[in-house]
């Protein structure tokens, strides 16, 4: 048995832990230095874990149920998951079993419960393989499933659950002038990669010829259409993949974040693809200026990456949306102060939820004597007509291209000042 792949495992149980128990989102996780001390395999290796146990949870559950009187305490329940997720999807028994039995018969807590560990998973090795398929693809938890039914309809919701399911593939934003790895060339402009491996290794990355971003988040500067010389503000820039394709049009960008942290990533990404852009720490509901156009990125739910980002239904519940949506509304009206006559504003979530969406513009467009809806900023290579709304912003979903890997579910309208 592999002392690494038991280090990965016990990180991905304490992930879970972290998840599940306490709220917190796989980056927070991160962030807070969660998996440092692994070296950068295990490191992957337990995120990989992690999320694929989030993916099927439901799954997992309803096998081990079958074997359990009751619910063991929550990281004994993680491990008998993260291991029921590895057996069913064809990792060697001996080697799953044994080194569950070891993460938790060394637990000053629970090892008592080494040997229902060892019962437990090898009833499901027996078993789970062959029922695995069978079973139906994991639900969203009802908190973030019953609204999209609502807005969306059951038929699209099952969409994004197998979209959620299947995880999601590598996509690409190309300099222009330079290659990409193989892969698919998507309608819109971006490169899709299955299977893609370390990001850093890719040929191409370490010269900056390319920036990971999900086809979906491509579209808002696409939709901008912004010029050479122009002014732009990138509102809540960070990780920096819109900032580059603004400098990269020419744009005089300014990449704006209340994160200092998260700025750091922005001049990072600069720094590697050789691009410009003047990058400030700050408050946007502070700043000052006057610019010839605006991106508003605004924070969100974050609902629509469900599909890279399986923990988030499950570290969340909704309670802290509502607030959410008031900054939304106060971001935008105070952005609207900063573009110039004759400017235009592209406004986007990357949410699931029409509240952060179409019901923003709907709300905004009376309130605003000097703005409007610009419809032909939406022709562009590989728009569909029926992801255009009624108030003339484009609605993406995880359920969208479900053959190609999905896409992630996106709100964009293109709204122009008046000159």
């Amino acid at each position: 048995m592999s002392n690494s792949a038991t280090a990965a495992r016990r990180s991905a149980i304490y992930l879970l832990d972290q998840i599940l128990g306490e709220g917190r989102l796989l980056s927070e996780c991160l962030a807070a230095g969660a998996l440092d001390r692994l070296p950068p395999e295990d490191r992957a290796r337990a995120q990989r874990l992690a999320l694929e146990t989030l993916r099927g949870l439901e799954r997992a559950d309803r096998l081990l149920d079958n074997h359990l009187n009751r619910t063991p305490a929550l990281t004994v329940h993680n491990a008998l998951r993260l291991g029921a997720v590895e057996l069913c999807n064809g990792e060697a028994a001996h080697g799953v079993v044994n080194s569950m039995v070891e993460i938790i018969g060394r637990s000053r807590k629970h090892g008592r419960l080494k040997g229902l560990m060892n019962a437990v998973l090898r009833k499901v090795a027996a078993e789970g393989p062959e029922a695995w398929p069978k079973m139906r693809v994991p639900r969203l938890p009802e908190w973030l499933r019953d609204p999209l039914v609502t807005a969306w309809g059951p038929e699209a919701v099952a969409g994004m659950e197998q979209a959620q399911f299947a995880g999601a593939p590598l996509d690409l934003t190309v300099k222009p002038g330079c290659d990409a790895p193989a892969g698919e060339a998507l309608s819109t402009g971006s490169v899709r990669l299955d299977n893609a491996g370390q990001v850093s290794a890719l040929p191409g990355y370490a010269t900056g010829d390319w920036w990971v971003q999900d086809a979906a988040a491509a579209l808002p500067v696409q939709i901008l259409a912004p010029k050479a010389g122009e002014t732009v503000l990138d509102i809540c820039a960070a990780p920096g993949g819109k900032t580059l394709q603004l400098a990269v049009a020419g744009a005089k960008v300014t990449a704006l974040d209340i994160s200092e942290a998260r700025i750091e990533r922005v001049r990072e990404n600069l720094a590697r693809t050789g691009l410009s852009a003047q990058v400030v720490a700050g408050d946007a509901l502070d700043h000052e200026g006057q610019y010839d156009a605006i991106l508003l990125d605004a924070p969100c739910s974050a609902t629509g990456t469900i599909r890279r980002h399986p923990d988030l239904p499950f570290a969340k519940d909704g309670s802290a949306f509502g607030d959410l949506i008031d900054l939304q509304s106060r971001m935008l009206a105070h952005a609207w102060t900063l573009l110039k006559p004759g400017g235009r504003l592209v406004y986007c979530t990357c949410s699931l939820l029409p509240d952060e969406g179409e019901v923003q513009i709907e709300e905004a467009l009376p309130q605003y004597s000097d703005m409007s809806v610009d419809r032909t900023a939406l022709n562009i290579p590989g728009i569909e007509k029926d992801w255009i709304t009624e108030e003339g912003g484009l609605r993406l979903r995880p359920d969208y291209w479900l053959d190609r890997g999905g896409m992630d579910g996106f709100y964009i309208a293109c709204l122009n000042k008046s000159a």
